[in-house]
């Protein structure tokens, strides 16, 4: 097969490339430089002079508070851009693996894991944006594997854990909040789950709505905590706090906790606890 992976430099785009290597398959890694996926143009020439069988879009709008300051151009990335590929993938009856986000909740009051078929109620233009990107695939007519994440970390980038390992050895004390509850998710299980179910075609004849997120629950104080300990930095003082102690332009979602109950029986996905996939790496970056 050939699969186009967009948003290759991403924290998910950069671990699918590196599970890939070796692969029997052939991986086209992009990113902006390579591909402007806001192109109908663009977008159709590759899809069709590379005979693309797969996209797995990893790219997207994700500065959450920008979004609200840029919302025509977080709509353009992360609504208009999904709706291309899924129609240029269309026209090769090939499959698009689209990667959304727990943010398309948040409206809603949720105390059990949330499942695929909550109706979506975000609180700001991230979310919005994201949920018109579901919309777009799904109206397309074309064969599409959606995924919802929450709380994306890895080695590299822009995300909590990096930040929390500098501030955790910088700083004699932190508050953190405690009243958002979710799970973090290490970028490199989400890509073994992704590559697992293209690379064997499990896709086939189970298109639709998925989640992903590491096993088990959390809030960002917990996760703090856990981030501080594992990395030897318990000299810091992390205090909870509320998310009203920190003005923000947008309302997070108070409980985003993914059910992961669906893809793990369609797809024989295995989902790592969060601690050991955080321990592995932490690891990673102190060897770096």
């Amino acid at each position: 097969m050939n699969i186009l992976v967009t948003g290759a430099n991403g924290q998910l785009g950069t671990w699918i490339g590196r599970l890939a290597e070796g692969s029997a398959d052939r991986y086209i890694l992009t990113d902006v430089a390579e591909l402007d996926i806001t192109s109908r143009e663009a977008v159709r020439d590759m899809v069709h002079r590379e005979e693309v069988d797969v996209i797995i879009n990893c790219a997207a709008f994700t500065d959450v508070e920008g979004a609200e300051d840029r919302p025509e151009l977080a709509e353009l990335l992360n609504a208009g851009a999904p709706g291309i590929l899924a129609e240029a993938i269309k026209e090769r009856d090939g499959l698009l693996v689209h990667i959304s986000t727990d943010y398309v909740f948040g409206g809603e009051f949720l105390n059990t894991p949330c499942k695929e078929d909550v109706k979506g109620s975000p609180t700001g233009v991230y979310g919005l944006t994201k949920l018109h990107g579901e919309q777009a695939v799904m109206s397309s007519g074309c064969k599409y594997v959606i995924i919802r994440t929450a709380w994306l970390y890895s080695e590299t980038g822009k995300n909590f854990v990096r930040t929390m390992l500098r501030l955790t050895a910088e700083k004699p004390s932190l508050n953190v909040v405690f009243d958002q509850v979710g799970t973090p998710t290490y970028a490199r299980d989400l890509a073994a789950a992704i590559l697992d179910i293209v690379e064997n075609r499990k896709y086939e004849g189970n298109t639709g709505i998925y989640h992903f997120s590491n096993e088990g629950v959390c809030s960002w104080y917990d996760f703090a905590r856990e981030i501080a300990e594992i990395a030897g930095n318990g000299a810091c003082d992390i205090r909870p706090c509320h998310s009203s102690e920190f003005p923000s332009k947008v309302r997070r979602p108070a409980y985003s906790v993914l059910d992961k109950s669906l893809i793990k029986s369609t797809f024989g996905t295995v989902v790592p606890y969060w601690k050991d996939s955080l321990r592995e790496c932490i690891a990673n970056i102190q060897s770096l």
